[in-house]
């Protein structure tokens, strides 16, 4: 299931999926495909990430323009893109079904959880 648009009760957060987005230290343009009312990864993973920002925030899970991989990135890391240019990227068809000029519409497909 996707996210609803609007949050739920105690839930907020910035971006939605299908919106553009940068990051703010590393530079690269992405959209985001899900989110995770705080930080989901593992305590390896997290203790590896080299910024460490607070896992109590919103994180997202990111396609990476110009890239086959993608990024989990915590909420205060990401400001909206907004260049109005498309992503590139090979999971772009299997997360949304149409480009609106501005963001993706996002389908039905589930991000895969754990």
């Amino acid at each position: 299931m996707t996210r609803d648009d609007k949050p739920r009760s105690g839930e907020e957060h910035r971006f939605r999926p299908g919106e553009l987005v940068v990051h703010r230290r590393y530079g690269y343009r992405g959209v985001v495909v899900d989110f995770d009312t705080s930080c989901k990864a593992d305590d390896a993973w997290y203790q590896s990430n080299q910024t460490q920002p607070k896992r109590d925030q919103p994180w997202y899970h990111v396609l990476v323009h110009g890239a086959a991989h993608t990024t989990y990135a915590a909420e205060e890391n990401l400001e909206a893109d907004t260049s109005g240019e498309q992503i590139a990227h090979p999971l772009l068809q299997h997360f949304f079904s149409a480009w609106t000029g501005k963001g993706y519409v996002r389908n039905e497909r589930p991000w895969p959880s754990g």
